[in-house]
């Protein structure tokens, strides 16, 4: 019997099913065993042989993909990816996708298609098996919005790129009643912040977050946030102040850290190389954090791939802050958690559930 990873390729284009299935291809672990051309098709098929991962488009004729997601999600919930356009419509069908229950996005654009994909099978390869990893639980529970964060094939550079090095509490102020949460996620991710903000007061502390997502995605996240979480929540913009009942989302394709300026909490949103493949970095705002926070703050790693934000959350605790790690049964995918738990990084380890009353917990305790 084979344990190769069983996927199936549910798409309009000729174009995207041969070359995604080519990419696929190049992996022995992986094993295409069939495609479609749109949901209807692919239910026929899937009465025969049922796929352990489905890779799907959202815009497709007779039944759209988020259609077909939400049915197959509520049926026999299955792993999927989403290959979506980075244009605005197809941004916005994807966080309802998300919302729905994929596990992560592959970004398409809508001219080079053909050499996109060609030189994307890394990333391709990289979501099927991670799709294949995550805990379908853990999806069904929050069923509400998953995230992209596929590290491409790419130097893995530290946070020292984009941080000066020296003490990491040297700059941060002694204990105050000027707190903050620190929030970092990747695959999984955006499930896991609706289960946590929408469980917060307005009255909550001030948080900062990374998300790995794309360009164009954090902005329209950060706005389905703010619509139904008590707190504000919007896409962060350099200079902005973390002040209590305000949730600010680093925005894809930039790193946001955390600094003072006087009394107050600002955070820097800037470019910069990829930081353990990812840009924002969690491990950059961590870092942040820890330098100039310290025991005013309290961070979270929460559900994802890899280990950006393990050697961050550790510099945190080392610097008087309070930690968490999400557990793994809540996690979609326990990667960064493990490795922060590894490291010795965090205080507590618990359940998504738990994280808002903890929360909760540390912003009485800062009053």
């Amino acid at each position: 019997m084979s344990n190769k990873i069983k996927v199936m390729i549910v798409d309009d284009s000729a174009l995207v099913r041969q070359v995604v299935a080519q990419a696929l291809s190049e992996d022995p672990g992986i094993e295409v065993i069939a495609t479609a051309s749109d949901p209807i098709f692919a239910l026929e098929k899937m009465k025969t042989r049922w796929p352990d991962v489905l890779v799907i488009d959202i815009e497709m004729p007779r039944m759209d993909g988020l259609s077909f997601l939400r049915k197959i999600m509520a049926e026999h919930p299955t792993p999927t990816v989403v290959c979506s356009s980075l244009a605005e419509q197809g941004a916005q069908a994807t966080l309802e996708a998300l919302s729905a229950g994929a596990v992560t996005i592959i970004t398409k654009p809508k001219v080079g298609l053909k050499s996109f994909l060609e030189d994307s099978s890394n990333d391709i390869i990289q979501a099927v098996r991670t799709a294949a990893r995550a805990n379908l639980k853990a999806i069904s529970r929050s069923s509400s919005a998953a995230s992209a964060g596929m590290p491409p094939n790419r130097p893995k550079f530290s946070a020292d790129v984009m941080l000066s090095a020296g003490p990491a509490n040297s700059a941060a102020m002694a204990r105050t009643t000027d707190q903050l949460v620190a929030i970092g996620t990747s695959t999984g991710g955006t499930q896991a912040l609706e289960a946590v903000l929408t469980r917060l007061p307005s009255t909550s502390l001030g948080i900062i977050i990374v998300q790995h997502m794309p360009e164009k995605f954090t902005a329209m996240f950060a706005q389905r946030l703010n619509s139904i979480c008590q707190v504000e929540v919007r896409e962060a913009r350099n200079g902005d102040r973390v002040i209590p009942g305000r949730a600010l989302i680093a925005p894809g394709g930039r790193h946001m850290m955390l600094k003072r300026s006087g009394a107050q909490y600002i955070v820097e949103v800037q470019d910069g190389p990829l930081v353990n493949r990812h840009k924002p970095s969690v491990d950059v705002l961590f870092r942040s954090a820890a330098k100039f926070a310290g025991a005013n703050a309290l961070g979270i790693i929460m559900t994802g791939m890899g280990d950006d934000g393990a050697r961050g959350l550790k510099e945190m605790h080392d610097a008087g802050a309070r930690t968490i790690a999400q557990d793994e049964a809540s996690c979609v995918v326990f990667g960064m958690p493990k490795e922060a738990i590894k490291l010795g990084a965090a205080d507590q380890v618990l359940p998504l559930e738990q994280i808002p009353g903890a929360i909760s917990a540390y912003s009485r305790a800062s009053v």
